[in-house]
C-alpha cells in the first residue's frame, strides 16, 4: 500500500463514512481543495451487474453540462470532407496512413481517437497500440462515426466515455474542484441518471449499490443514492 501523507490522513480524518445527499457531499469535496493545482473530479459507481455477461455491459458517453474543465486533444482518420469538418470543429490531427504511422510508431499524445467508418482499414491495426490505452475508436463509444465534425465539437465541449470495469463498477472525470458547487453537482447528476437509466433487463436485484466522488489527491466521499 501506498504512503500516505499527512495532508491526505488528515483529510480522510475528517471524511465522513455516512453518505450524503450530492449537494453536500460535493460541498465537503471542495473543503480538501488544498493544492496548488486544480484538481480532477472524478466520479466512482458500484454496480450490481455481470461483467462477463454481454447484455449486462455499462458503456456509453455523455457530454456533460459543464464540461470537465479542459480541453481534450482529439485526433481523428478521416479524409476528404469529412476530414475538412473535423479540422474545421477543431481536431488536433487529421489524417490517414501518415497518422496511422505516427501512432504504430507509438505517439499516443492525445486523449481521444475517432475514425470515420471507411477509415477503420487503417485504423484496426493499431489496436496493440490504442486498445489497451482505452483509445481505440468503437461504434458503441461513437468514435466510430461518419459525422466526425459533430464528435470532435461534442469531445472539445466535454464529452466523456466509460466502461464498466471488471469488477462492475464505472468511473468517469465529472469536473475539476474550481467548479462552482451546482456546476459541479449539475455534472456529476448528470452522469448519474445516464447510467441509472442504462439498467439492463437482465439485472437481478439491486443495480445501483454504492457512488462516490473523489479528486485527484483526497479521500472519496460517498453520495447517497
Amino acid at each position: 500500500m501506498p504512503q500516505q501523507s499527512k495532508r491526505y490522513r488528515a483529510m480522510a480524518a475528517k471524511a465522513s463514512a455516512e453518505p450524503k445527499p450530492l449537494s453536500e457531499a460535493v460541498v465537503s469535496l471542495k473543503e480538501f481543495n488544498t493544492t496548488k493545482f486544480d484538481q480532477t473530479v472524478e466520479i466512482h459507481m458500484r454496480l450490481g451487474i455481470d461483467p462477463n455477461q454481454a447484455d449486462q455491459i455499462i458503456r456509453g458517453s455523455l457530454v456533460l453540462p459543464h464540461g470537465i474543465g479542459r480541453t481534450q486533444r482529439v485526433v481523428v482518420f478521416a479524409k476528404g470532407e469529412a476530414a475538412e469538418a473535423a479540422k474545421a470543429a477543431g481536431a488536433d490531427e487529421v489524417g490517414q496512413e501518415d497518422l496511422a504511422k505516427r501512432i504504430k510508431d507509438g505517439w499516443t499524445d492525445f486523449d481521444v481517437c475517432i475514425a470515420t467508418p471507411d477509415m477503420m482499414g487503417v485504423v484496426g491495426p493499431l489496436g496493440r497500440v490504442l486498445g489497451p490505452r482505452g483509445l481505440m475508436p468503437a461504434p458503441r463509444a461513437g468514435t466510430v462515426t461518419p459525422d466526425a465534425g459533430k464528435v470532435v465539437a461534442e469531445y472539445k465541449a466535454g464529452k466523456v466515455e466509460f466502461r464498466n470495469d471488471k469488477g462492475g463498477n464505472v468511473h468517469a472525470v465529472v469536473g475539476k474542484l474550481s467548479f462552482e458547487a451546482d456546476k459541479l453537482s449539475e455534472n456529476i447528476q448528470a452522469f448519474i441518471d445516464l447510467v441509472v437509466g442504462m439498467k439492463p433487463q437482465s439485472v437481478k436485484g439491486t443495480y445501483l449499490k454504492g457512488i462516490a466522488i473523489a479528486a485527484t489527491m483526497s479521500p472519496s466521499v460517498r453520495v447517497a443514492g
